[in-house]
């Protein structure tokens, strides 16, 4: 196991914990999926956030409440499936996939079963979630996006702002496509938007069936992929690669507060993999709101 720590500089705040689960690709039904699920629960996470392909193969409104209601529909807000009782909160926090879109190009309407299965912020596709001292931004990175997927279209421009925006001690966004990846997909770099620069305090993402964490700049990319459709080979290893894991399925244990924010990558045996923690260092006495 690895532990590292970075340093970021924040106002003083009250100790309030939020702990959440992080999982990507994990959209089939089967054992695998269950195992990480069982595993995820075991966590009692506030939330689970999604880093997308949450409904294989090609995102169809037969498969999706399978692929996804049968193995966490208590944390779905106004969940109306078949497998139980959902929340009456918003928990599950999901980002849209390739396989989401139906795993096809120009296919405008392939995103339609997500939409209507999720209950969320805004416009669905792109949302933002503030949880205590952190706040998500929630990304659309496939190329079906109408609001675009550059720094500059509707969406970048969105986010950009929205970050900006942001109070949050701990920004930090989510979405499918890797901007920097060592697996067998490889980077998506048109994802390579200025989330350092815009306040970013990780970023998040999926799409390689690996687990790996990258150094860029001075904060930490992560891909997380082992959620429980398949595993992937590597394919050409970056420089700015850290750790890199493909042994098993797994998750992601975030827990922060206005001081620290720890996330761990867990497999399905329940070794902790790989551990990284921020520390803020507090430069004011006033908490953020």
């Amino acid at each position: 196991m690895l532990t590292f720590l970075t340093t970021l500089f924040v106002a003083a705040a009250p100790a309030i914990q939020t702990k959440f689960a992080v999982i990507g690709d994990y959209g089939k039904d089967g054992a695998a999926e269950l195992s990480v699920s069982n595993l995820v629960k075991s966590w009692h996470p506030d939330f689970i956030v999604t880093l997308g392909d949450n409904n294989y193969e090609t995102g169809s409104a037969s498969t999706i409440d399978a692929n996804i209601g049968k193995y966490y529909h208590d944390y779905i807000y106004n969940y109306t499936g078949a497998y139980g009782a959902g929340s009456a909160t918003l928990r599950f926090i999901p980002s849209a996939g390739n396989h989401d879109w139906g795993n096809a190009s120009n296919n405008p309407t392939g995103l339609n079963p997500y939409l209507a299965y999720f209950t969320l912020p805004g416009l669905e596709r792109y949302y933002t979630f503030r949880a205590g001292p952190v706040e998500f931004f929630v990304l659309d990175s496939d190329t079906n996006e109408p609001s675009g997927v550059t720094t500059t279209s509707t969406q970048g421009t969105w986010c950009h702002g929205a970050m900006s925006a942001s109070r949050a001690v701990w920004k930090l966004p989510v979405f499918h496509h890797p901007p920097y990846s060592s697996g067998q997909h490889g980077s998506s770099t048109y994802m390579r938007w200025p989330f350092e620069q815009w306040g970013a305090s990780a970023v998040l993402s999926g799409h390689d069936h690996i687990y790996e964490r990258l150094g860029v700049g001075q904060i930490p990319y992560f891909v997380n992929g082992l959620g429980g459709k398949s595993l992937y080979s590597y394919g050409t290893i970056l420089p700015q690669s850290i750790v890199r894991y493909n042994s098993d399925y797994g998750a992601m244990l975030v827990t922060c507060d206005y001081k620290e924010m720890t996330f761990k990558f867990i497999n399905r045996q329940s070794v902790v993999i790989d551990t990284y923690r921020i520390k803020a260092k507090l430069i004011g006495t006033q908490p953020h709101p």
